[in-house]
This record gives C-alpha cells, sequence and structure tokens, in this order.
C-alpha cells in the first residue's frame, strides 16, 4: 500500500509538472510572443507512464487516455490536491479591473481557492482558436469516455448561462482512487440507496438442487468470462455488454445467498438495491432515483441485486390514468437502462410471474430457487446448529426434515430462537419444545400450522 502511494504521488508530481508547463505556455501563447520565444502548448508532450502501477498510471494505460482528457482530468484534481497552480488564473484583467472571463472560474467557499469550471478547460485547450474550443466542448458530452465511465462532470448552471460555466467536478471514487490508491466504497444514502452485502459463507455451505447449481454456475462464467468474451474473441459487437438473472422462489430458498455468493467467488461487489428509496410516487423520481445506482455502477464489475423486485419490475397495468401511463414509462426505462449496463443484474422474486414479460424475454437466465427436499432439509439442519449447542436426545432432525417443508431461512430462524431459549437458562442444551415453538412461530407467518 505504501508503495503504491508513494508511485501515485511521484506520477502525478511529474503530470503536475507536465500541466505547469502547459498552462505556462498556453497564457504566454494566449497573450503575445514576449521577448523570449515560448514553446507551443501542442508542442509539449506529457510524460511516459509506462511500467508504472500507480493506480494514476494504470488508469490512464488502461483506458489508453489522450493529453486533452488528460490534461482535463489534472485541472479537475488540482483542486484537491495542489490548488495553487492555479492561482495564476486569478489574474486581473487591467483593462476590466476584474478576472480574465475567457479563464472561467468559481471561487472555492471554503479554501477560497480557484476552482476550475468548462470555461478553464476549454482555454487550456483551445485558447482563443475556435475550432478548437468546440472541440474542447464535446469532451464533456454524455456519450464521452469521461462521462460515460462517470469520471467527473460540469456542475449543473442556470437557465440560459453557458454549459461550460459549471465546475468541473471529480467524481468522488476517482479523487478516492487517485489521492488514496484505493477504490471508494459508495456510502448508503439518499444519492445512491444500496448496500453492501456480504456473506462469511462459502460455496460449499450452499444448499440447493444440481440444476439450480448449474445455472448458477452460468452467471459465475459471464463475470469470470465475459469481458474476454466481448472483446478478446471479438463478440461486442453481437452481445449485449451485462448479463440480466432472475432468481425466484419462496423467501429463505439461498436468493440473496447465492448472489452475495457470486460476488465472493468473482471478486466482485455485491450492492443490494433498497428499493424503498428508489420507488417515489412523484413522476420521474423513481427513473431519477435508479439512474443515479447505474451511473456510479457502469464499469465497476459490481452485481446489483435487487431483492422483492416486483415492486420495480412488476407487470405492466392497462392504461386507465395518467399514472398507468407513467408507471409504464418507468417499467420501459428501466428495461433500457439494464439492456445498456455493462455489470451484472440479479432480480429476486418470489413468483415469476410476478415479473413483467418484457423483462423475462430478455433474462439471460431464469434461476429457479425451490423450497428444499427432505434430504437438502436434513443437511440444512444437521449445518445450522452452533458447534456449541448440545441437541436433547429427543430432537430427531431427519424426522423434522421430512416432516416439516420449510426453506433454509425458516430453518435459521428456528435455530436462532432456539439457541436465545437455551442461553436464557444458562445452557447450551437445546430442548425439543424449544424447536417446536420456533418452529409454530415460522410456520405461523407463512399462514401454516405445526
Amino acid at each position: 500500500m505504501a508503495d503504491a502511494l508513494t508511485d501515485n504521488a511521484k506520477d502525478l508530481e511529474r503530470e503536475f509538472e507536465w500541466f505547469a508547463r502547459f498552462l505556462d505556455a498556453r497564457l504566454k501563447s494566449y497573450f503575445g510572443p514576449g521577448a523570449e520565444p515560448h514553446p507551443e502548448p501542442r508542442d509539449l508532450p506529457p510524460p511516459s507512464l509506462d511500467g508504472s502501477r500507480s493506480p494514476y498510471a494504470s488508469f490512464i494505460q488502461q483506458h489508453q487516455v489522450p493529453p486533452p482528457q488528460r490534461l482535463i482530468l489534472l485541472l479537475a484534481l488540482l483542486p484537491h490536491v495542489r490548488p495553487q497552480l492555479l492561482d495564476v488564473l486569478w489574474t486581473r484583467n487591467e483593462a476590466t479591473q476584474r478576472g480574465f472571463t475567457e479563464f472561467g472560474g468559481a471561487h472555492g467557499a471554503n479554501h477560497g481557492g480557484f476552482l476550475p469550471t468548462g470555461e478553464t478547460a476549454a482555454f487550456l485547450l483551445s485558447g482563443d482558436d475556435l475550432t478548437a474550443r468546440f472541440e474542447a466542448t464535446r469532451l464533456f458530452e454524455g456519450d464521452h469516455f469521461l462521462a460515460r465511465h462517470n469520471v467527473l462532470h460540469l456542475s449543473p448552471v442556470a437557465a440560459g448561462e453557458s454549459q461550460l460555466g459549471g465546475v468541473l467536478t471529480l467524481s468522488r471514487e476517482y479523487l478516492h482512487r487517485f489521492t488514496t490508491g484505493l477504490e471508494r466504497k459508495p456510502t448508503f444514502n439518499s444519492d445512491f440507496p444500496a448496500r453492501l452485502i456480504q456473506t462469511e459463507l462459502d460455496w460449499k455451505d450452499l444448499v440447493l438442487p444440481q440444476s439450480t447449481l448449474e445455472q448458477l454456475e452460468e452467471v459465475k462464467s459471464w463475470v469470470l468470462h465475459g469481458r474476454e468474451l466481448l472483446h478478446d474473441w471479438g463478440m461486442g459487437h453481437k452481445l449485449r455488454p451485462g448479463f440480466t438473472s432472475l432468481f425466484y422462489g419462496p423467501p429463505g430458498t439461498g436468493k440473496t445467498l447465492s448472489a452475495c455468493l457470486l460476488g465472493k467467488h468473482c471478486g466482485c461487489d455485491v450492492y443490494k438495491v433498497d428499493l424503498s428509496m428508489v420507488v417515489s410516487k412523484y413522476i420521474g423520481e423513481t427513473e431519477k432515483n435508479l439512474g443515479r445506482v447505474f451511473d456510479l455502477a457502469e464499469h465497476k464489475r459490481w452485481i446489483l441485486f435487487f431483492d422483492e423486485a416486483d415492486a420495480l419490475f412488476g407487470k405492466r397495468t392497462r392504461v386507465d390514468d395518467s399514472h398507468d401511463r407513467y408507471a409504464n414509462q418507468e417499467i420501459s426505462f428501466l428495461l433500457q437502462r439494464i439492456e445498456e449496463f455493462d455489470g451484472v443484474v440479479i432480480l429476486a422474486s418470489n413468483f415469476k410471474a410476478n415479473i413483467d414479460d418484457a423483462f423475462v424475454r430478455r433474462f439471460h437466465s431464469v434461476v429457479q430457487f425451490p423450497v428444499p427436499r427432505p434430504g437438502e432439509r436434513l443437511r440444512l439442519w444437521k449445518e445450522a446448529f452452533p458447534a456449541k449447542a448440545k441437541l436433547e436426545a429427543r430432537i430427531d432432525l431427519a424426522r423434522l426434515a421430512e416432516r416439516f417443508d420449510v426453506a433454509g431461512g425458516t430453518i435459521m430462524n428456528v435455530v436462532r430462537y432456539s439457541s436465545l431459549k437455551a442461553l436464557g437458562r444458562g445452557g447450551n442444551t437445546l430442548l425439543l419444545e424449544d424447536v417446536e415453538e420456533g418452529l409454530r412461530r415460522e410456520l405461523l407467518k407463512e399462514g401454516r400450522s405445526l
């Protein structure tokens, strides 16, 4: 970790030196030849980062970032790392007795430094060359590399103002990567309504039918080899970039655990989207909330997990009023975003029939999680109890497995209840009546009796 930070600091020092020379050359070129000759900005090549493994260098090399985008990236990074390099842009225009409009920029509310805007970037890259300015403006379009990878963007501006008046904002994820060398884990909040979910269990702990396990292997294969298929095998123009799967079955059958294990086995983060914070009664808000999740997850190799997905991906309704029409538009928007997303999306539902047919037709896999059979239930019962617990002789796990068709989640709730009862008595022996009472409580939740 220390070596990575040291390498990153060295690489950025060289980059900042190049940026300072480029900015100096741009200013001298813009204000006239002066007494001494000076190099043209375009004649100043960036430093070579070949052989460096710093996070910054890895990003530049991986995406083959050309010099103009590299300069904009540094311009956005400087206020956080070396703000004094931009102080020269506070230069006063003697004719107007204020700053130069063409330099752009805004005052930082706290440190008072120069915050570069789109105008600053346009001046840096083009000076007073109008054609070059138009080319620079293109770098901030939504379909451009910097926007598509959520690297940086221009902050919104008031109606009627120039788009380039927005402050140049580096995403928190890339700021964190370029300054600490670590991938930032987004914080669960209203801007990113998804939680990182993990498990201490392993693949061997998954108790599922062989057919379900084979279908999970298909999802695993895509996560591990999908990019190679798209890029190295040249299938990128024939196949959609992501993978979508439907996990369906009763509660407690292993849908969430399977998603966690896929991420754990493949080295991917799994984020469970909180639909209560996504779905909104206000028109357009659901799409906006979900759009933020997909924008941040793009190009991250994350798995997005939508539990109880019926609320968001349910069947379209007959159009009786404007609310129905907008609800159907939401589903169409979701379908489009999922098709464009380059990661893995897993939708979980208790019933396959609850999911809109338009989604089901486009799923790459549909994985059923049935209630475990007696043999599988026996294994779940045997593996569920704590190592320190002792079972009363009257507890017959084989009989419980044969008699009660319950899922793994239900079994774990029964074990939790009976274990806590034993601890409450000051012992470690689990009693049959506690196990049966736990079962009775769980079955009542499902509208069944013991």
